[in-house]
């Protein structure tokens, strides 16, 4: 695990956050069937792609913001892949998405709610925490979270909590 304690989300990060704060609010005015959730791919300081979490909308429990950004990233870098890119998204990342980015290449995620602030349902492991996971990575995984975390944490939080 890479030591974050000096490092800052750069002025693209924090932009691209904004940006996926902003459509996980929207979505979760719209009542669709997207969970607000909402997550991009950087490659340097270029949004190479978005993704909505598509988990009831295609009925397929993969589907997270995440999963959905990294494959339309994937996508359209078959020869460069996802090798060195940035993740942002407006919740820390699950479990499964952290395996995901892993095996991706990515080495960095920069997120808004994290996991002490939300419910708990959005985890699977509840023993399994961030660090756990970034410790038994093959290659270092930056991560940079809670970031504008005020923003978007009425869409997670248990209810009556702000």
């Amino acid at each position: 695990m890479k030591d974050t304690g000096n490092t800052e989300p750069t002025s693209a990060e924090l932009g691209a956050l904004g940006h996926a704060i902003r459509r996980a609010l929207e979505l979760a005015e719209s009542h669709d069937d997207r969970a607000p959730i909402v997550a991009a791919v950087l490659i340097g300081d270029e949004v190479v792609a978005w993704g909505d979490n598509e988990v009831h909308v295609d009925k397929d429990p993969s589907r997270h913001a995440e999963i959905v950004a990294m494959a339309h990233a994937a996508g359209d870098r078959p020869e460069g892949g996802l090798k060195g890119a940035t993740v942002i998204t407006t919740l820390q990342p699950c479990e499964m998405c952290l395996g995901a980015m892993g095996m991706a290449g990515i080495e960095r995620v920069v997120f808004a709610a994290g996991r002490d602030a939300v419910k708990e349902g959005y985890f699977a492991y509840p023993g399994l925490f961030l660090a756990d996971f970034m410790q038994a990575a093959r290659h270092p995984i930056e991560f940079l979270g809670p970031v504008m975390e005020a923003d978007v944490l009425r869409l997670y939080a248990p209810s009556g909590q702000d």
